[in-house]
């Protein structure tokens, strides 16, 4: 008798202590590390003479699958030869590492100076961010502005070394310098 009360105890302690149910795995996935607010930094890179700054109102950390959460975010890259980069995003997710950045909602896109003649202006609300290879990346509907001309797509691959701006689907573009004709 106390042979198998052991035995079923053994079995018991084996399958909660080694394989934890749903409910606990989930529920420790939930678990915050760290909340900071009011978050604002400084990333430089002397080789590269590069400078990023960027704040977010409110960043929570979850140490499951080390991902940090963002609440109203703003990234600006100042870099020699290239154009002012700047980025705002109602939210963001960055990943184990920071090497991916997913911008949600209102996500903004300024490529150069206010002033600038050939400022760009792209909106969406879904933005994939590549920091270490300056890309950036969307399957979501996007609208960019330049000077008078407005072309909306859906898809946008940007490379911000090279200056390549790709439009993937469903384009049409507008020029408000450009009279329309009635048909």
């Amino acid at each position: 008798m106390w042979l198998v009360v052991l035995l079923l105890l053994t079995l018991w302690l084996d399958s909660n202590l080694q394989h934890p149910n749903p409910q606990q795995d989930s529920h420790s996935q939930l678990e915050v590390d760290y909340i900071i607010e009011n978050m604002n930094g400084v990333q430089v890179n002397h080789d590269l003479k590069a400078n990023r700054f960027f704040s977010a109102d409110k960043l929570t950390h979850y140490p499951a699958g080390d991902i940090s959460q963002l609440e109203h975010v703003s990234l600006i890259s100042v870099e020699p030869d290239k154009p002012l980069l700047r980025v705002t995003s109602d939210q963001a997710e960055l990943t184990e590492g920071s090497n991916d950045i997913f911008l949600r909602k209102n996500v903004i896109i300024i490529r150069g100076k206010d002033e600038d003649k050939d400022k760009v202006t792209m909106l969406t609300d879904f933005l994939h961010v590549i920091p270490d290879t300056d890309i950036a990346k969307t399957d979501q509907p996007v609208t960019v502005i330049r000077m008078n001309s407005t072309a909306s797509a859906v898809g946008l691959f940007v490379n911000n070394q090279t200056g390549e701006i790709l439009l993937q689907s469903r384009v049409t573009a507008h020029d408000d310098r450009t009279p329309r004709t009635n048909r």
